[in-house]
C-alpha cells in the first residue's frame, strides 16, 4: 500500500485527540466490573469451583481490557497528560502483572521496527527466515521448532512470560529499567499481600493465577495473530519502509463486536501501528471512515486458526510458510 507521510498524518490527525469523557467510561466500565467479579468468585468458591472459574474466565476478559489501556497509556494516547498515563499504566500494569515502564520501552522498540528483518528481537516473536532456518545447527532448529509449537506458544509461554520473564529488566537493560521493573514488582507484591490478607492465600491462588494465565493467552493471541499471517509484510533495512511494516505488516483481526470491545479495538492493529497516537476509543472510528484502511489483510477467528501453522518467513516467496516448506 503505498500513499505518502503527508496523506497519512493528514488522514489520521483528527483522531490523534483524547477525550475524558470516553477514557473516564471506559475506566468505570472495565476497572469496576473487574472489581466486582474479583470478589463475586471469592464468593462463589464456597458454591462451585466451577463457577468460579466461570467468572475467572470473564474477569481475564476484563483483564485484557485493562491491558490495552495500560498499552494506551504507554503510547501517550489514552489520557492527554503523560502524568495521568503514567499512572494509570503503572497501576493497570500490576493489575495485568505488567512492569509498565520497561514494557512501554520495549514496546516502542517493536513499533520502530516493526517487519525489520535486520532489527528482530526485542518486543516480537522469534521468527526466522527459511535460509536462516536451513543454517541454523539441529540444536537452533529444535529449540525453534520448540518455541514455535502451540502448545508452548499459548499455555507454557504465557506463564512463562507474565509470572516470570516480566519480573526481570533484559540483562543488557540500563539500570533505570531495572530499577523501574523493580518497583513494579515491589508494588505487584504488596497488591497481592493487601489482597491475600483479605481473602486468604487458597482463595487469591485459585482465583488470580488462572486469571492472569487466561488474560496472557488471550494477549499473546491477538499478537500472535496481528503480526504472524501468510502475506505479512518483512523487508530488510535498506528497503524497509514504516507506512508498509504498519499497513502490511499488521493485520486488521475483525472480532465479533463483543469481542472487539474486550480487546479494546487492538484488532485495527494496522492503524495502531501506522500512528500509536490514536487512542483504541477512536480506532474503529478511524477505520471505518476512511475507506483506505479498510483495503488491508482481514481476519477473522476461523481464518486465524491458519495462521498458527505459519513458522518461518521465506523471502524468496515473500511470504510465512510452514515447516514443511523446508521439509
Amino acid at each position: 500500500m503505498t500513499f505518502s507521510a503527508t496523506e497519512w498524518k493528514k488522514l489520521v490527525a483528527p483522531y490523534q485527540k483524547q477525550s475524558m469523557k470516553r477514557a473516564a467510561w471506559q475506566i468505570a466500565n472495565s476497572f469496576v466490573p473487574y472489581i466486582a467479579l474479583w470478589f463475586l468468585a471469592v464468593w462463589s468458591l464456597d458454591v462451585s469451583y466451577l463457577l468460579t472459574l466461570g467468572l475467572v474466565t470473564l474477569n481475564a476478559a476484563f483483564m485484557v481490557r485493562i491491558f490495552i489501556m495500560v498499552h494506551d497509556c504507554g503510547h501517550g494516547s489514552f489520557f492527554a497528560s503523560k502524568k495521568a498515563n503514567d499512572i494509570l499504566g503503572f497501576i493497570g500494569g500490576v493489575i495485568t502483572f505488567t512492569p509498565y515502564f520497561w514494557w512501554t520501552h520495549t514496546h516502542a522498540i517493536h513499533h520502530a521496527t516493526s517487519s525489520n528483518l535486520d532489527r528482530r528481537g526485542v518486543g516480537d516473536i522469534w521468527t526466522l527466515t527459511v535460509q536462516e532456518y536451513k543454517n541454523a545447527s539441529k540444536g537452533l532448529q529444535l529449540k525453534y521448532r520448540l518455541f514455535r509449537n502451540p502448545f508452548v506458544m499459548f499455555v507454557a509461554g504465557p506463564i512463562y512470560m507474565f509470572f516470570f520473564t516480566n519480573r526481570f529488566a533484559g540483562r543488557k537493560a540500563e539500570r533505570r529499567w531495572k530499577i523501574a521493573v523493580l518497583w513494579s514488582n515491589v508494588a505487584l507484591f504488596a497488591f497481592a499481600g493487601a489482597m491475600i490478607a483479605l481473602v486468604g492465600l487458597g482463595p487469591y491462588l485459585l482465583i488470580q493465577l488462572p486469571m492472569v494465565f487466561l488474560a496472557a493467552v488471550g494477549g499473546i493471541w491477538l499478537f500472535y495473530m496481528q503480526h504472524q499471517f501468510e502475506g505479512n509484510y518483512w523487508e530488510r533495512q535498506d528497503k524497509w519502509q514504516y507506512i508498509r511494516g504498519a499497513m502490511e505488516g499488521s493485520s486488521y483481526y475483525k472480532l465479533p463486536r463483543i469481542l472487539q470491545w474486550f480487546s479494546g479495538n487492538i484488532g485495527f492493529h494496522h492503524i495502531h501501528h501506522l500512528s500509536p497516537r490514536i487512542p483504541n476509543y477512536f480506532l474503529d472510528k478511524c477505520h471505518h471512515e476512511n475507506p483506505v484502511f479498510q483495503k488491508v489483510t482481514t481476519l477473522n477467528i476461523r481464518e486465524s486458526l491458519h495462521c498458527l501453522t505459519l513458522r518461518l518467513y521465506d523471502e524468496e516467496q515473500r511470504k510465512m510458510v510452514t515447516f514443511s516448506a523446508v521439509s
